[in-house]
């Protein structure tokens, strides 16, 4: 693997998750009111730590947060802050602490007094990490049934639109007794579309607050796009295709795009959005990012002038430590063990053993997946 290539490519890749950062995003915004002031903040989300971090310094440092978050994914300043109740949870599949964190968010909406100020939070991976269910479903219940959409490649969309039917604080239904003043909410998009509606199954959607409300969105794939193209062409590359398009089965568009950058010209090619996986019975490791990267590595054999980076935003993909695959022509040689590894959902193993594995830890930021492609 060519490291000149490889180091350019984390560069451009850096530079799309410094663009769309829960901090610097939330601080922006923030910073930007004009007389509001949060008497309570909620964040909620894999960017929570960083964007309930941002808020704080942006506006009252002092000011309650509760903060709803992945497992490992809060930053150390925000456990330390006395202000600050911190609940991390499971996800993709929701847990008891995910339930936890539903319950303190309703209670917490519930109890702000007249004149009061909610400044609400939300990015992607909210809709597993807090949840409110009616009696007659159990967790175990939603947690089977998160699993089977999962495994059958439901998308994003699909999954939310089911969460809705039946969660206490999706769809709108957080705001629904809010007593206080005003609440503004400031999202990080990690779905098609980007409306809010969408974005954590409708947890930021301000259609049932029955007091005034507004929806900033503050990061988009858009967005960590436009930053990584503008930091491939002062690397000197020129950019040749920039496009939301991974929209299908990993099959479909490791085929679909591996065709396409086997004939492509010199340049950089940047996709974006959030491909789908189906699962067998007994799945190995691995997530959608890496299953893309080492499909795309089938049409790129042999050849020593191309590389591809497949990432997730938020520095994870599937239940791993990886956030996707860095693949090169040297990485898909043994086509049978790659066509197995794919079949069982094992790519992550065949590219921890081929030196493609692609880790950052979390990014405190989510807006879908990359790709990132350099032909020479």
């Amino acid at each position: 693997m060519h490291s000149v290539d490889k180091d350019s490519a984390v560069a451009i890749f850096e530079a799309a998750i410094d663009a769309v950062a829960g901090y610097s995003a939330t601080y922006r915004a923030v910073s930007g009111f004009d007389g509001f002031k949060p008497d309570q903040i909620i964040a909620v989300g894999k960017a929570a730590s960083g964007m309930c971090a941002g808020a704080l310094a942006a506006s009252n440092p002092e000011c309650p947060a509760l903060l709803v978050t992945k497992y490992d994914h809060t930053d150390q300043t925000m456990w330390a802050a006395p202000n600050v109740t911190v609940i991390e949870s499971a996800h993709p599949v929701p847990d008891q602490h995910s339930l936890d964190a539903g319950k303190e968010m309703l209670a917490t909406v519930d109890a702000m007094v007249p004149g009061s100020k909610l400044l609400l939070l939300v990015s992607g991976g909210t809709s597993a990490l807090s949840e409110a269910l009616p009696e007659d479903v159990s967790l175990e219940d939603w947690q089977q049934l998160t699993d089977q959409m999962l495994a059958a490649g439901y998308n994003i969309g699909q999954i939310n639109a089911r969460r809705k039917e039946t969660s206490l604080i999706k769809d709108g239904k957080l705001l629904l007794n809010f007593k206080g003043a005003e609440v503004r909410v400031l999202a990080i998009s990690d779905v098609e579309g980007d409306s809010i509606a969408t974005i954590g199954s409708g947890t930021g959607d301000t259609k049932r607050c029955p007091t005034k409300s507004s929806v900033d969105l503050i990061a988009t794939n858009e967005v960590a796009r436009t930053a990584a193209a503008t930091k491939a062409k002062a690397l000197g590359f020129t950019v040749n295709d920039n496009q939301e398009c991974l929209y299908d089965d990993v099959l479909v568009l490791s085929e679909r795009i591996g065709q396409e950058l086997a004939k492509a010209t010199p340049g950089v090619y940047i996709y974006g959005g959030e491909p789908t996986v189906k699962l067998p019975e007994n799945p190995g490791s691995g997530g959608r990012n890496q299953a893309l990267a080492l499909g795309l590595a089938q049409h790129i054999v042999g050849r020593d002038d191309i590389l591809i980076l497949v990432a997730g935003t938020d520095g994870s993909d599937g239940p791993t430590d990886a956030a996707g695959g860095i693949v090169d022509g040297s990485t898909a040689v043994n086509v049978e063990q790659v066509r197995d590894a794919l079949k069982r959902a094992d790519a992550g193993t065949y590219l921890r053993e081929h030196d493609g594995i692609f880790i950052t830890g979390p990014t405190n930021t989510n807006v879908m997946d990359v790709v990132i492609a350099i032909v020479r």
